[in-house]
């Protein structure tokens, strides 16, 4: 049996892949966590677009009625009541395609992210050869 379905191998390939109307948004989206994010390295994992810093520090994918953002349980719990007029799961939120980002919130959690895997990455002992 094949398989059809798509994969992605960067963060480009995937927003051309997204509706036109959506590109700006996920470009956008892009610059605000890059921004926030600067040392992170761009990937795909879990097909999804991820910014990566000793770990995965967040994903975003396109969906249909929302742009889902995925910062792990950590950045939710640390902005729930921020987050809190959004749908959302323990590791997730998603944004309404038809409403403005909040940008300036997303960046605050992209730098709280950093900042836990940073203390993450200190307090694990160096791998030995």
């Amino acid at each position: 049996m094949e398989d059809n379905k798509v994969t992605y191998e960067t963060i480009d390939q995937y927003i051309s892949a997204c509706a036109p109307e959506i590109q700006e948004t996920l470009q956008t989206l892009r610059k605000v966590i890059r921004e926030a994010a600067p040392e992170a390295e761009e990937k795909i994992s879990y097909q999804m677009p991820t910014f990566f810093l000793h770990k995965n520090l967040v994903h975003f994918a396109a969906f249909k009625n929302h742009i889902g953002f995925y910062p792990a349980p950590g950045g939710i719990e640390a902005f729930k009541d921020e987050l809190a007029q959004y749908k959302g799961a323990k590791g997730s939120v998603q944004f309404p395609v038809n409403e403005p980002l909040p940008y300036g919130l997303i960046a605050r959690i992209v730098k709280f992210r950093v900042d836990e895997n940073l203390k993450q990455a200190a307090g694990k002992p160096k791998k030995k050869k």
